[in-house]
């Protein structure tokens, strides 16, 4: 891979032995995105439109650590400031969340993270918050890290 290129979250190096996997995180709680969930095909709404990153919660006003409905497009605060996505979650059942902070897509439902550069459905989603977010298109994935992605070449918890 060239310098300055990066893959993303989902892809990394192969690891050779335990001490590698646990000098590269292994041992830190790494997650790794699904590339698929069960609640997709509900998902209807137009993701090329949604509020702004800056958007303050719908509830309580916070103005940051929040995440966008991708069913309803609502903006609410995380688990971390007043639980307010976690409630709407449970009253209205919308399980599939990306979060302004990190631009990461979370199934309450399923209770992973997705990867919303691979979903074709979410990519747009994604691309969308970040050019809101940064005012530029996301780099394009490289071929190196999208072959490491086909071939199972990460690690996985």
């Amino acid at each position: 891979m060239a310098a300055g290129e990066a893959c993303s979250s989902s892809a990394a190096k192969n690891f050779e032995d335990e001490e590698d996997l646990m000098l590269y995180g292994g041992g830190s709680g790494w997650v790794e995105p699904r590339t698929w969930c069960d609640h997709l095909p509900s998902l209807t709404s137009d993701l090329s439109h949604i509020p702004t990153p800056d958007t303050s919660c719908f509830r309580c006003q916070h103005p940051s650590e929040n995440w966008v409905c991708l069913f309803c497009k609502d903006v609410l605060c995380s688990r971390f400031i007043n639980q307010h996505m976690l409630e709407h979650y449970e009253q209205k059942g919308h399980c599939l969340a990306l979060s302004y902070s990190d631009l990461s897509v979370w199934c309450f439902a399923c209770d992973a993270y997705l990867d919303a550069q691979v979903i074709q459905q979410l990519r747009v989603a994604y691309e969308t918050a970040y050019i809101l977010k940064f005012g530029e298109s996301p780099p394009a994935r490289t071929m190196e890290c999208m072959q490491l992605e086909n071939t199972g070449a990460h690690h996985s918890s």
